[in-house]
């Protein structure tokens, strides 16, 4: 299984963090042991000082493909969750500085907290997924899917032209604006049109 994840894949989002828009999908990778499931607690690492949450939409991949065309992209994801991209926004910096890769501050163990998936065909306009995060009860993030400078096929596509997809392979679709820090007796909790399906603490 990989994870692909997207950077800067909304506007407002990339103007809040001091980075430029970008023209093509910004794309990197977390790891297997990056994930977090069943709403377990995020045990804040001691390597870092200042980690930020980044909620996304995440597509599972139903079917291998390569180089796949803009017609068929629809075919290759059916269901939705939603993700965390836990962020060390302190080491990040110290990399961006030196333009090194972000691997460090971005795919430590248990950085991407994930939901359970749920049908695409479940939700009432699966070309606009309103989804939200909150923290502590207070909305901190709140995202629509129509609002991705890049969207689902148009990943699906570009992805592909460098990775053969393989079924089961997750796509981290990019975070909205009000990313911010976290801090040891949190709570966050994340919705997909006011469905819960992330609730977890910081300890």
């Amino acid at each position: 299984m990989k994870i692909f994840c997207i950077g800067r894949n909304y506007v407002n989002h990339a103007k809040e963090l001091k980075n430029p828009v970008p023209k093509k999908p910004l794309v990197f990778s977390k790891f297997p042991t990056s994930l977090l499931k069943d709403n377990q607690a995020f045990y804040y690492p001691d390597f870092s000082e200042d980690i930020h949450h980044e909620l996304e939409l995440v597509l599972k991949v139903c079917k291998n493909g390569k180089k796949v065309q803009p017609q068929f992209a629809k075919d290759y994801y059916n269901e939705i969750a939603l993700g965390i991209d836990f962020t060390c926004r302190d080491i990040q910096s110290k990399l961006k500085e030196k333009g090194h890769s972000w691997e460090i501050a971005k795919a430590f163990d248990n950085s991407a907290p994930i939901s359970e998936f749920i049908a695409l065909d479940s939700l009432a306009d699966k070309n606009n997924i309103h989804f939200n995060l909150k923290k502590n009860g207070a909305d901190v993030q709140i995202g629509y899917s129509k609002d991705m400078i890049f969207d689902f096929d148009y990943l699906i596509c570009y992805i592909s032209q460098y990775f053969t997809l393989q079924k089961g392979d997750l796509i981290f679709t990019g975070t909205p604006e009000g990313v911010g820090p976290v801090a040891i007796g949190d709570k966050l909790e994340g919705f997909i049109e006011g469905k819960e399906l992330l609730n977890f603490d910081i300890k």
